[in-house]
């Protein structure tokens, strides 16, 4: 017997499904409270699938949204559905897949593929061959439903589709696909290419055995009128020259004269697929050759997409000159992550860079319109390509930019100084010929009376920031920075944002050479705090902590603490605890608090407490969440980590006068309990923190030493890599402080100290951090760490030759040499790497070149005058005159 709806019962479900359609919110929430009433019905499904297959007389979008509540309630309650009820719907979606409605059809699909992703696709075995025999229908209807379910389902399952699970359907399936790429109708070719594009990434076996026939069927559908397919076809080609360019290579030349075309297809969604093939292409090492032939065609069209369309223009506002008084979108302001702390080590000639940051994307300013669009793409390919090409690229490019830059029309103007800044990066050798003339023409666009113009020319600017720092600060620095100043309190909130965005850059580059400036600078960034809206707020945080980066203790003097630290201070007393503006502006004073040192005395008590609270109140909220998840939210971890990250910036900046405030707290009980975080970027952020309190007040830290090294211990597992880096370095600084008093403790960790700087494909930083305390535990336990030399001193001396003289590396050397004095032995087989690592000392103090000079003759006299002869034969020149010269050997 067939299932049937009771009258009754229909006619409620059906009031039910118009009433969710009402705009009314108090109605929305009673049908809301009726589903879920509903729901404890097992065969209101039944219902709901009905509506959706069998009663034509209703509206669509009554019919559709039945089947979207019954796709809902597969997702949280399928597994409890009664086997009739899941029996009903999957035969009532198989047999109305072909519904006269394209908006019926869709949802069919929608929900047959929510029903296989539930495990269903094992215990369905007729889905996939009813869906595939349908394929072959007469009814158009039909066949094009099924192929949007199949479409649906290998995107959702193509992993699971290729698979022993499933007796690998794929292999009837590829073959099947490929034989519709020729179908009369565009919307079945479209769906034919989709499904066999979900494949390619994951280089699917079947898709492998099939590939010349899926490259010639491609090729066949290159000029197809349907944009739709010429989409799905550039897509296809991108994929495949990520993973089988070796196939492609043959048809190179035809397939990048095609791409050429469809970069300018009039489908914007065609020509940014095609586009996306150059950024794929240039990673790829047969680029250079492929291309070469290609860039007097390729560059025009790339700098052509450039442009805002028109649509652009209006989701930009572009004609909006003021909007600085307009509060913003809530929606529109995108959340920012806080990067923990992690403890790095100089290097020989690098300011301490914090490892390479991530260029922000190609081009930020108009990061708002939606995310990807052809003008970004192209942007971004450019900027690639001139990275591969260098100066290639340019002879190709100077003729259109001339006329780009001092175009009448503002929207061709603008896509030049686009263009300029994309080939900032790879193009800079010969660029520095023309920046003499381009950047005061530059600097002039930053007052043009087009918005869009004044911001991408900041960000422009900023890509040339490297070179204006290393002329004479008059030519340019000054001109440039009067003027960014001034678009820092532009009226136009689009061009605040750029210009803040790029006096941050300048900031990095320039570093003290902004000195002569400060007073002039803070008045700015101050005045701007009353002007700025919520977005921007968030972005000058970053420029004032970068100011503060960039030139450290310059700006501890009275005049400017007096400008910057009240309005500071004033929002940190405005924000809540549960803010999230307090992340930026916890950073920003991180970094004001480690460049004012002293000077930042007197506003360290309220920031150290609300610190303080911060995690305590996050320890104790994720307290009662672990007993009760069923009453209480999981506390945003996030607070907990910016906090400790902004104590160690007080830690740091302060040094010994965060003692009062530590004595005043409980603050070494919560960092015990932050230690053991489940979450790895609390720990983290917690042995950074005990290695700054060790520096700064260890007597409070003693105490818990015992506590607080098996902790350590454990997180020496390279597998978190910052949690480990940091660890380490705890470690060394405390072996330090404890000096003998840490012989008990060195059993601990010593084991794991080896091993990981005996790992292979270790991080530099980690490598570096780990050879310091090992010297440094040597250094205080000799006797305890010098039995291992023959393990370690070989990556020891290549992970420490590279970092500058400075306090760590002096502590580390003297711990080897200690440790040789305690095992000369377990230095001999590896003593030239030891001689390369004294060499890489550029002064090291007297005391010091005294051991090294004991040690490298001590050897010598140990071994006799020949065999040393014999011995520093194998010395590189340059080692061999810097031990001549500075150690007489």
């Amino acid at each position: 017997m067939e299932w049937q709806p009771d009258e009754q019962g229909l006619q409620q479900v059906l009031h039910l499904l118009r009433d969710s359609q009402s705009p009314n919110t108090a109605t929305q929430r009673a049908v809301q409270q009726k589903l879920e009433q509903l729901n404890q019905f097992p065969d209101f499904n039944n219902y709901l699938i009905f509506v959706l297959t069998r009663l034509k007389t209703e509206d669509e979008p009554t019919r559709s949204l039945s089947g979207l509540i019954l796709k809902n309630n597969v997702k949280v309650h399928y597994q409890n559905f009664p086997p009739a009820v899941a029996h009903f719907i999957k035969q009532e979606c198989l047999n109305n897949i072909g519904d006269p409605s394209p908006l019926i059809r869709a949802t069919i699909g929608i929900l047959i593929t929510t029903i296989s992703t539930k495990g269903e696709l094992q215990t369905w075995p007729e889905l996939l061959p009813q869906l595939c025999t349908m394929l072959n229908s007469e009814d158009y209807n039909t066949c094009e439903g099924s192929f949007g379910a199949l479409q649906k389902i290998c995107e959702d399952s193509s992993e699971l589709l290729d698979s022993d699970a499933l007796n690998r359907p794929l292999n009837i399936m590829i073959p099947k696909f490929l034989q519709f790429f020729k179908h009369c109708s565009p919307k079945i070719r479209s769906h034919a290419i989709a499904c066999v594009n979900q494949f390619i990434i994951g280089r699917a076996q079947a898709l492998m055995d099939n590939i010349d026939t899926f490259i010639e069927s491609l090729f066949a559908l290159a000029a197809d009128e349907d944009s739709e397919v010429r989409k799905n076809v550039c897509r296809a080609l991108v994929m495949l020259l990520e993973v089988r360019v070796d196939r492609l290579i043959p048809h190179m030349r035809s397939i990048v004269e095609y791409m050429l075309q469809r970069t300018q297809d009039p489908d914007e969604n065609v020509a940014l697929e095609a586009c996306e093939f150059w950024l794929t292409l240039a990673e790829q090492p047969i680029c250079k050759d492929v291309l070469s032939g290609h860039l007097a065609q390729l560059v025009p069209v790339l700098v052509n997409g450039m442009k805002y369309s028109e649509i652009d223009i209006i989701l930009l506002k572009g004609d909006v000159e003021e909007d600085e008084a307009v509060p913003d979108n809530e929606q529109d302001i995108k959340p920012r992550f806080h990067k923990s702390r992690t403890v790095t080590l100089r290097h020989e000639g690098d300011e301490g860079e914090e490892g390479e940051e991530s260029e922000d994307d190609d081009d930020d300013d108009d990061d708002s319109l939606s995310d990807w669009n052809l003008r970004k793409c192209s942007a971004a390919a450019l900027d690639v390509l001139a990275n591969v090409f260098r100066d290639e690229l340019l002879p190709h490019l100077l003729p259109v930019l001339k006329e780009l830059l001092f175009h009448p029309d503002w929207v061709v103007k603008e896509s030049g100084i686009l263009v300029l800044g994309a080939i900032a990066e790879g193009c800079m050798q010969d660029m520095v010929l023309y920046l003499p003339e381009l950047i005061p023409h530059l600097i002039q666009c930053l007052s043009d009376k087009k918005a869009l113009v004044r911001s991408i020319a900041c960000w422009t600017l900023s890509r040339y920031a490297h070179w204006v720092v290393s002329q004479p600060p008059d030519s340019y620095l000054k001109p440039l920075m009067t003027e960014l100043l001034k678009r820092i309190l532009d009226t136009n909130k689009r061009v605040q944002e750029a210009a803040c965005s790029a006096f941050a850059t300048l900031e990095e580059e320039a570093c003290t050479e902004l000195v002569p400036y400060l007073s002039f600078i803070l008045d700015t960034l101050v005045f701007a705090f009353s002007k700025y809206q919520h977005k921007n707020l968030l972005i000058l945080y970053d420029a004032i902590g970068t100011l503060a980066d960039s030139v450290g203790h310059h700006l501890n003097q009275p005049e400017y603490i007096q400008k910057l630290m009240p309005p500071l201070i004033q929002k940190w007393n405005e924000l809540k605890d549960e803010d999230k503006d307090l992340f930026p502006l916890l950073e920003c004073l991180s970094s004001v608090a480690t460049a004012l040192q002293s000077g930042f005395l007197p506003y360290c008590e309220p920031v150290y407490q609300r610190c303080v609270t911060l995690v305590q109140k996050n320890l104790a909220q994720a307290m009662m969440y672990n007993q009760h998840p069923d009453q209480y939210e999981a506390p945003d971890k996030d607070f907990m980590i910016v906090a400790l990250d902004l104590l160690s910036g007080l830690a740091e900046g302060l040094g010994g006068h965060v003692e009062q405030l530590v004595t005043r707290s409980n603050i070494m009980t919560l960092l015990f309990q932050c230690m053991q975080d489940t979450m790895p970027e609390v720990r983290q952020s917690s042995f950074a923190l005990l290695g700054d309190l060790t520096k700064a007040c260890f007597l409070h830290v003693k105490p818990c030493i015992a506590e607080f090294m098996p902790v350590l211990g454990l997180n020496l597992n390279p597998e978190f890599i910052s949690v480990c880096n940091n660890a380490t370095w705890a470690i060394g600084e405390i072996a330090i402080q404890m000096g003998t008093e840490m012989q008990p403790f060195v059993a601990l960790v010593l084991n794991n100290l080896v091993e990981i700087i005996n790992r292979p494909n270790t991080p530099k930083t980690l490598l570096e951090n780990t050879a310091i305390t090992i010297g440094r535990l040597g250094y205080v336990c000799p006797q305890e760490v010098a039995p291992m030399l023959p393990q370690f001193i070989r990556p020891w001396c290549t992970s420490l030759r590279n970092i500058r003289d400075n306090e760590e590396k002096d502590s580390a050397f003297r711990g080897i040499c200690v440790m040789i004095g305690v095992n000369p032995g377990g230095v001999v087989q590896d003593f030239i790497f030891f001689c390369d690592a004294v060499a890489s000392w550029v002064n090291p103090k007297d005391d010091l070149r005294d051991m090294f000079y004991k040690i490298l003759h001590g050897f010598k006299d140990q071994v006799g005058e020949d065999n040393w002869q014999q011995f520093s034969e194998q010395f590189p020149p340059l080692l061999k005159e810097r031990l001549s010269a500075c150690y007489g050997v």
